[in-house]
């Protein structure tokens, strides 16, 4: 944004709703390092990362701290999603749970528990699919396999919600 404001504008922004989590290099290099020293081995921490900035309120206020109006002086253009990317992050899907840890910013995932031979099944399947060149199936099979995973804004966004299937009992 400093550089487009620098140049006079246009300032260039994805989307009118995109949000995105902000952290400071020191900030997350400590949540890290404290991830690191409560670990046992194997456990996936998740930080609290606060609050989603939106990014237009972003762009709007770095104009403003160089002196200049938004939309009067620096114009901001939405230039649309980009193949796959989302307005928003998500840290955790509604049926994904965590585990607390004695920092309350720190959090230990918990993993879905596959029953081996159907985990085994699945990935054959997707393997044959891909090298096959199949891609719809190919597709479907990793939909079956992390359903929860949605491809916003891409050609494969018509398989996001397929129920067709039996998903892998967890």
């Amino acid at each position: 944004f400093q550089e487009q404001i620098k140049r006079g504008g246009p300032v260039t922004v994805t989307h009118p709703e995109i949000v995105r989590y902000f952290m400071t290099i020191p900030e997350a290099c400590r949540l890290i390092l404290q991830a690191n020293a409560m670990g046992k081995g194997g456990e996936i921490f998740v930080f609290d990362m606060g609050e989603q900035v939106k990014i237009v309120d972003l762009a709007e206020k770095m104009i403003r701290l160089a002196g200049l109006s938004p939309l009067k002086d620096i114009r901001i253009v939405f230039t649309g999603l980009r193949p796959g990317e989302k307005l928003y992050e998500e840290l955790l899907t509604d049926d994904e749970q965590t585990l607390e840890t004695a920092h309350k910013r720190i959090r230990i995932f918990q993993t879905r528990k596959y029953e081996i031979s159907s985990l085994k099944n699945s990935l054959e399947t997707l393997v044959s699919h891909a090298e096959s060149l199949r891609m719809e199936d190919t597709i479907r099979s990793m939909k079956q396999l992390i359903p929860e995973y949605k491809s916003n804004n891409s050609p494969y966004q018509k398989y996001d919600y397929l129920h067709s299937k039996k998903l892998l009992t967890i």
